[in-house]
């Protein structure tokens, strides 16, 4: 049997950027994205701390050290510039793995930072 378990999160980081003219997406820095495990393309439940809005969408590749939190397309009408954040990542796997499996929490600075 194969359940979905969390992977990794990215625990309060804030919305830097909010552009609604953009096909859908989130826009990671990338220096978040490998502490994470999170790749470029991939699945992920946006968590607003601020409103209590749950959506999801999928990660494109930001510039590296920037802290960039970029909601684009329809997701921007959902937060705030300012907003703080639960970014979290979901995989499938076996019941047995899963039992032992230890996702990756990462705890982000002021500034979207490491």
């Amino acid at each position: 049997m194969m359940i979905e378990v969390l992977k990794s999160k990215l625990h309060c980081v804030t919305v830097t950027e909010a552009n609604l003219n953009y096909m859908g997406s989130i826009t990671i820095d990338e220096d978040l994205m490998d502490a994470a495990g999170m790749i470029e393309g991939e699945k992920v439940q946006i968590v607003d701390n601020n409103n209590g809005e749950r959506f999801e969408t999928y990660i494109i590749k930001g510039e590296r050290g920037s802290g960039a939190i970029c909601l684009n397309g329809a997701a921007a009408r959902k937060v705030q510039v300012g907003d703080v954040c639960i970014i979290i990542a979901y995989a499938l796997m076996d019941f047995e793995e899963a039992k032992h499996y230890k996702p990756t929490v990462v705890f982000p600075k002021k500034g979207n930072r490491l």
